[in-house]
């Protein structure tokens, strides 16, 4: 499938966790001190921890009037200067599960404080123009957040999407997050044919790390602007 059907074609395009007890049921046995018939003991096996990549699909601006209103006076816009349909616009965001590092949130936004450690920033990019940058309000930042949280989780639309359960994946993924470009969000830097945003973020790290995101569907109706840009840069800086 073309990068183009998940970016913005004519036609617009959990944290696992493993809880593992054991209740007797109505027909166990006791059993008494020193008995090692095993009756009514057994319990199930433990399996091991397993290493998951999820998607997650976030209506634009989830939570907030001001954003989504602004996302949709973009999209009409768009879709006029296109000729085609408006679509749902989606934000894009991971859950990496590693069972020797935990349960790590990848996602792109706003730098809301300085307190980007807290958050496991492992880069910040400027917003509109590298000179706004000085300002925190024109800076993103990419954070792979230990045990962290997604805004507004509870909106995602057909999500979590299980993406693989493949080890080596999820760690390329891991490791690949330091190695993102950090051109300035909402402009073409990278010559790619599309803006660069949060969706462009998401799909780098899944190409780079050997995931088809040209693959991925999105839910019906909608369109991810910026996906097609992190496709593209990533097969270029791979090739």
């Amino acid at each position: 499938m073309h990068a183009a059907h998940i970016g913005g074609s004519a036609h617009c395009r959990v944290r696992l966790f493993h809880t593992f007890g054991f209740r007797p049921g109505p027909d166990a046995v006791p059993v008494a001190p020193g008995d090692d018939r095993g009756v009514g003991t057994e319990r199930p096996p433990i399996e091991p921890a397993r290493a998951a990549v999820d998607l997650y699909w976030l209506p634009l601006g989830a939570g907030g009037r001001s954003v989504r209103m602004n996302g949709r006076i973009f999209e009409a816009v768009a879709a006029r200067l296109a000729h085609r349909t408006a679509c749902d616009l989606y934000h894009a965001a991971i859950v990496i599960d590693l069972p020797d590092r935990g349960r790590f949130v990848i996602e792109q936004a706003p730098v809301p404080d300085a307190r980007g450690a807290e958050r496991g920033v492992v880069i910040e990019g400027p917003v509109g123009a590298r000179w706004a940058a000085r300002a925190r309000i024109f800076r993103y930042e990419v954070r792979r957040w230990h045990d962290g949280v997604i805004p507004d989780i509870g909106e995602a639309v057909e999500s979590p999407r299980r993406l693989t359960t493949d080890p080596r994946v999820a760690r390329r993924l891991w490791e690949s997050v330091s190695d993102l470009p950090a051109p300035v969000w909402g402009r073409d830097e990278l010559h790619t044919g599309e803006m660069w945003n949060s969706n462009s973020v998401v799909s780098w790290l899944l190409t780079r790390s050997g995931v088809d995101a040209a693959a991925i569907a999105l839910p019906a109706g909608g369109r991810a602007p910026g996906w097609d840009a992190g496709i593209v840069a990533a097969r270029r800086r791979r090739g």
